[in-house]
C-alpha cells in the first residue's frame, strides 16, 4: 500500500517544505506565453525530469487538462498552489508516487519545484529538491544572472528562488492569542507566518506555515539555517505552553472532541478539522492514545471535501459528504482512546 508524506505522525512540526522557482533562459515568463509556447515548455521540462530515476523514485507527468477533476484535491493535499488550482489549463504537473515531490509547470514561473518531508526536517526536503534542480540545470539552460542569481517572475523570489517553510500545529499559541505578536516579531527578521494554505489563508485547525521572505543576498543553506533556528524556538514555546496548560480543562476539551467524532453521524469539514486538531493535541501530549496505523494529520487530509469524494470515486452533495465523513471518522478513530 502506497505511503504518503502525510501518513507520518509528528508533533508540533507537521511537515517541512522547500520550493525552488526556476525559469528557462531567454524565454518570456508564463503570463506572457501563448498556449503553444506553454505546451512546449511543459513537454521539454517534463521529458527531462521524467527521464531518470531519483533517490525518492520516479516523477510522473500529468496533463492538467486531463486531470482537471482532481485539481481541488491536489490543492487540499498541498500538492499545488491556489494560483495553479485556479489557472491550470494547458499546463503540466510532475508528481512523485508518495506526493513528496511536485513540480508545477508554468504557474507564476516556468518551473516550481516543491519538496515536502514529514516533521521538522528541512534538510531532507532540500536534499530532494536540490537533486531535481541539479538534473534540471544540467539539462536545460535556466535564467540566471551572476549579479542577481536566479531570475524569477516576481522580484520577491529573485536570487535563490527558494522558499522554505515548516507547517506547525500551534493550538496553545493560538488560543492564548500569541499568533499576531509572533507574526510581528518574525517580520522584523525576514520571516513570515501564514495560514494552512499559505499567503492569504487562515490557520485552519491551528496549523500555520512559518517561512522565509528574503531570497536575495543570502545562500540557500543560510536561509534554511535561519528558518530552522526560529522554528525550534517556536516549537519550544508551544511545548512550554502545553506543559503549563491547566490539564483538567484541556482534557475535557480533548475528550469531548474525541467523543463527538466517535459517535457523530454527520460532520462538516470545518467541525472535522477543529475537532481533529484537538485530538491531535491530545495524542501528542499523551492524554489519549492512538493505537491505530492512521495518523491524525492524514485523517485531516483525507476527509477534506474534494479528497473525500476522490477517494470514494463519487460526486456527493455536501450533506452526503458530511455523512460519509462521519462514517470514516467513526471507523478510523475506533482505536483512539
Amino acid at each position: 500500500m502506497q505511503k504518503y508524506w502525510y501518513d507520518n505522525e509528528n508533533r508540533i512540526a507537521v511537515s517541512s517544505r522547500i520550493r525552488l522557482a526556476r525559469n528557462l533562459d531567454k524565454t518570456a515568463f508564463p503570463n506572457k506565453l501563448n498556449k503553444e509556447d506553454t505546451a512546449a515548455i511543459c513537454k521539454k521540462t517534463g521529458d527531462v525530469l521524467t527521464a531518470r530515476e531519483y533517490s525518492f523514485g520516479k516523477l510522473h507527468y500529468i496533463d492538467m487538462d486531463e486531470f482537471s477533476q482532481n485539481v481541488p484535491s491536489l490543492f487540499e493535499r498541498h500538492i499545488i498552489s491556489p494560483e495553479f488550482a485556479n489557472n491550470y489549463h494547458g499546463k503540466g504537473l510532475l508528481l512523485s508516487d508518495d506526493e513528496s515531490i511536485s513540480i508545477m509547470l508554468c504557474e507564476e514561473d516556468h518551473i516550481r519545484i516543491q519538496s515536502i518531508s514529514p516533521g521538522d526536517d528541512l534538510q531532507s526536503a532540500y536534499k530532494k529538491a536540490k537533486e531535481v534542480d541539479d538534473v534540471l540545470c544540467n539539462n536545460i539552460r535556466v535564467a540566471f544572472s551572476d549579479e542577481l542569481g536566479f531570475l524569477t517572475a516576481c522580484p520577491s523570489n529573485l536570487g535563490t528562488g527558494l522558499r522554505a517553510s515548516v507547517m506547525l500545529h500551534l493550538p496553545l499559541s493560538e488560543s492564548q492569542g500569541r499568533i499576531p505578536a509572533l507574526s510581528a516579531e518574525l517580520s522584523k527578521i525576514g520571516l513570515t507566518i501564514r495560514g494552512t494554505y499559505g499567503e492569504g489563508s487562515k490557520g485552519f485547525g491551528s496549523f500555520y506555515q512559518v517561512s522565509n521572505q528574503i531570497t536575495l543576498g543570502i545562500t540557500e543553506e543560510n536561509a534554511i539555517k535561519n528558518l530552522n533556528g526560529i522554528v525550534k524556538q517556536i516549537i519550544i514555546s508551544e511545548e512550554n505552553l502545553r506543559k503549563e496548560a491547566y490539564k483538567p480543562v484541556l482534557e475535557d476539551k480533548i475528550f469531548r472532541a474525541l467523543g463527538t467524532l466517535k459517535y457523530a453521524r454527520r460532520v462538516n469539514s470545518a467541525e472535522m478539522i477543529k475537532l481533529l486538531s484537538l485530538i491531535k493535541l491530545g495524542t501528542d501530549m499523551g492524554i489519549i492514545k492512538n493505537k491505530s496505523k492512521n495518523s491524525i494529520y492524514s485523517l485531516i487530509i483525507n476527509t477534506q471535501p474534494n479528497t473525500l469524494m476522490l477517494n470514494a470515486k463519487n460526486n456527493y452533495t455536501p450533506g452526503e459528504r458530511d455523512i460519509l465523513r462521519g462514517d470514516i471518522l467513526r471507523e478510523k478513530l475506533k482505536e483512539v482512546e
